[in-house]
This record gives structure tokens, C-alpha cells and sequence, in this order.
């Protein structure tokens, strides 16, 4: 380095060494996404906030820089790396992968991590993006592995856990953390799609089937139950007309003895009073003339007594039965 150097002048090797090409942490364009382009030491720095520069001493790792001001030895000291603590999106490519069933899969997703450790994001993988998703691929692979067609639709919330809980293991000495993972779309083969959709068709078919039946089922109840309800009401009133027409009868049957009770109580007082028996002799005297008018009116045959003349004998009889 110094016989290159003995031919230039001072101001020249001076600027030469100001202006030379700074080196990045990684040369992808989508690695760039991790590090801003590598500052110069100017002994007096300015670190923005969120972002960790890792300071190298003759070569060897010194310290990193916190957001704000900072000095540095020139010559001595020089940046080394610059991480982005703020959180990082990733899309990782689409990839195949087979379902316990034997369905090949065409998958993709999202990865979001951070930076935790900017000493072992530094110093402890060479393409922590690189590295990351290909464990996220091949996570993604295993885990589909695991899992039928129909339970990777369904569990797809428990897919990206398992997926995250994976990488975070492996990627601890990264001094990286996922903090989350989602899967933007699977597509199936043409041949399964048309069978998943004849399986849904199928399915809704039977759901309407099942719900027909079920309706029907719920009508012929709905009407037997009426029916019966009906019968069970009808006989109630019957019965309760019968109850009512039997304690009418009933209460007719008692009023009429008690009329008739209460009459002979009357016909009773009124013999016992002075003139009665000539009054009770009159009454039955003309109910025998009223009888005797009715006999040849009822029937052609009549029976008549051998005194039908005698009048005051028939009242004598029937007051003697009395």
C-alpha cells in the first residue's frame, strides 16, 4: 500500500480515500431493505431514531451506536453496519407443497419480523432476508405436510402460528423475531377445484334435502299435534256440555220436589185450618169431573166404576186414603 502510494500527490490520496466506493451489508436490491447505505466517519454523528449502527475498531467489533449524537476515532473506527430496527415486511415467493392427502399446492405469504439484536443480525448470519425465507418456505412445506386439503382452509389461523413458533426457534441466534406470518393465497390444481366445487354443490344439495325433510317432518307434527289438541278440546266441551245438562236435570228434579214439597206443605195448612176438608172435598171432587171428561177423548175403551153417580162416595174414598 505504500509503493502505490509514493506517486500520488498527498491531496489526491487524501481525496481518493475520502471518496472511495462504500461498502453495503448486502448488494440485492431487496437486501437493501435492511441497511442504508453505510455512512462515514466524520468523529462527530448523527444516528436517526429506530436504527442501530455497528462500529468496528481496527476490524474488530467496538459498539453500536444509539439513536442520536455520537463520536467516533477516525481511521480507528469505522461503520460497519447499519440494521433498521423498525418492523420489516417480507413477501416470500410462491412455492408448491403437498398435503398429507397427495394435493400439490401453489402458496405464498407475508413475513413481518424486527430486529431485536442488531449484534446477532450483524454478525451471526450472512443474508438474514435470505435466510429467513427460506426457513419460512420450508417451515410452510413441513407444516402443509401435516394437514388434508380441507384442513388447510380451515385451520389456516393455526397454520401461521405453527409456522411463526418455527421460525422464532431457528432464528433466535439471528437475533431476529417474527412476529407474525400469513398466507395471501393457495391455489389447487384445476382437476381438484372442480372437485371441491362438485363436493360443495353436493353438500348444499343435502343440506336442502336434510331442511325439506326436516319442514315436512315439523308440518306433519305441527298438523297431528292440532288435530289432536282439536279432538282433545271437542271432548272437553262434550264432556262439560254433559256436566252442564246433568246439573240442569239435576237442579230441575230439585226444584220440582221442592215445589211439590213446598205444595204439600201448603195443601197440609191450609186442611188443618177451619173449613178445609169441605175445601179439599170441592178440589177433588172437580179433578174426578174433570178426569171423567177426558176418558172418552184419550181412548175408545173405558172402564168406569159401578157408582159412577155417586160423587160424595168417591170424595169419601179418596179422603179416606188421604
Amino acid at each position: 500500500m505504500i509503493g502505490i502510494s509514493v506517486g500520488i500527490p498527498p491531496l489526491l490520496l487524501m481525496k481518493h480515500k475520502l471518496f472511495r466506493p462504500v461498502p453495503r451489508l448486502w448488494v440485492t436490491p431487496a437486501q437493501q431493505r435492511w441497511a442504508s447505505s453505510l455512512p462515514m466517519n466524520t468523529v462527530v454523528l448523527f444516528v436517526p431514531q429506530q436504527e442501530a449502527w455497528v462500529v468496528e475498531r481496527m476490524g474488530r467489533f467496538h459498539r453500536i451506536l444509539e439513536p442520536g449524537l455520537n463520536f467516533l476515532i477516525p481511521l480507528l473506527d469505522r461503520i460497519r453496519y447499519v440494521q433498521s430496527l423498525k418492523e420489516i415486511v417480507i413477501d416470500v415467493p410462491e412455492q408448491s407443497a403437498v398435503s398429507l392427502d397427495n394435493v400439490t399446492l401453489q402458496i405464498d405469504g407475508v413475513l413481518y419480523l424486527r430486529i431485536l439484536d442488531p449484534f446477532k443480525a450483524s454478525y451471526g448470519v450472512e443474508d438474514p432476508e435470505y435466510a429467513v425465507t427460506q426457513l419460512a418456505q420450508t417451515t410452510m412445506r413441513s407444516e402443509l405436510g401435516k394437514l388434508t386439503l380441507d384442513k388447510v382452509f380451515r385451520e389456516r389461523e393455526s397454520l401461521n402460528a405453527n409456522i411463526v413458533h418455527s421460525i422464532n426457534q431457528a432464528s433466535d441466534e439471528w437475533g431476529i423475531r417474527c412476529l407474525r406470518y400469513e398466507i395471501k393465497d393457495i391455489h389447487v390444481p384445476p382437476r381438484v377445484k372442480e372437485s371441491m366445487q362438485m363436493q360443495v354443490e353436493a353438500e348444499r344439495k343435502k343440506r336442502a334435502t336434510v331442511l325439506e325433510s326436516e319442514g315436512t317432518r315439523e308440518a306433519a307434527i305441527n298438523v297431528a299435534e292440532g288435530r289432536k289438541q282439536a279432538q282433545i278440546l271437542a271432548s272437553e266441551g262434550e264432556k262439560a256440555e254433559q256436566i252442564n245438562k246433568a246439573a240442569g236435570e239435576a237442579q230441575a228434579v230439585l226444584a220440582k220436589a221442592e215445589a211439590k214439597a213446598e205444595a204439600i206443605r201448603m195443601l197440609s195448612a191450609a186442611l188443618t185450618e177451619q173449613n178445609g176438608n169441605a175445601a179439599a172435598s170441592l178440589s177433588v171432587a172437580e179433578q174426578y169431573v174433570s178426569a171423567f171428561s177426558k176418558l172418552a177423548k184419550e181412548s175408545n175403551t173405558v172402564l168406569l166404576p159401578t157408582n159412577t153417580g155417586d160423587i160424595t162416595g168417591m170424595v169419601t174414598q179418596v179422603r179416606t186414603f188421604n
